[in-house]
Order: C-alpha cells, then structure tokens, then sequence
C-alpha cells in the first residue's frame, strides 16, 4: 500500500532521489536531508501508514529491528557516542511527514543537540492518575 502524495512513498518507489543507506525487504534506510548531526538517518517501512498509531505490528517490527542494524553501524563506523532514537507522531509532536519513520540519530559527546525539554519531577498524584487510566 502507498499513498500517491506521500515524499516517502515516492521514495521507496524511488520516484524522488535520496541518499539509501540499507534496505531490506520491508524497510529502506536514507539519510535526512535536515540532519540534527552527522549521520543522521530515517528508516522507513515501505508500506505507507501515517503514524505509529496506524503502523502495522510486522512493519513496525522490521522498524525497529532496522534501526538497531543502523545504530550498531553508527556506533563503529561514525565512533557516535550514543544514539537517539525518535518518532514523532502527530503534528502536536512535531511529525511534518505523515508517513511512519525512526530517525536514528548519533549522537557525540560535543554535539549542539538538546533535549526539548527540560526534564523535572513529576507530580505524584498526577501519574498515579494517569497510569491508573493506562491500565
């Protein structure tokens, strides 16, 4: 399934270019073309489904299991320091491409990226309320 409008589907079709860095039978690999540092990647399922909310289990399993391929790599090839992994789903959490993807994201001990927010306590009541709702 792919959506005629989708950047990405028109990707994985390899109507538009982009930097391929791995494949496999239900994932692609490329760079970002806005990387937050160097080596900076996005894997993505060829099937199209907007979010993590819509992904099928299977894609997002081979997702996932991609992004550790790449992230071993990244750890040797690119002696990163760590890894972020980062999904954003939904424009409120700054998703701009509706189609689901990973970035993988090395990171260095001297690189300018932050977190968004600054982490602090949280209330006690307040998650104890909100994992009562989870359950």
């Amino acid at each position: 399934m792919s959506d005629p409008d989708c950047v990405f589907c028109k990707i994985v079709a390899r109507e538009l270019p982009a930097r391929m860095v791995d494949q496999d039978e239900r994932t692609i690999t490329i760079m970002d073309i806005n990387p937050a540092t160097r080596g900076h990647a996005l894997v993505i399922p060829r099937r199209h489904s907007v979010d993590l909310l819509e992904v099928e289990p299977e894609d997002l399993s081979a997702t996932v299991l991609a992004a550790q391929r790449l992230a071993l790599r990244v750890n040797e090839r690119l002696a990163s320091d760590g890894v972020n992994l980062l999904n954003c789903s939904g424009p409120a959490a700054w998703q701009t491409v509706f189609h689901f993807h990973l970035h993988v994201i090395p990171r260095y001990v001297h690189d300018p990226l932050r977190l968004p927010w600054t982490p602090t306590a949280g209330e006690s009541d307040e998650m104890a309320a909100a994992a009562a709702e989870l359950r």
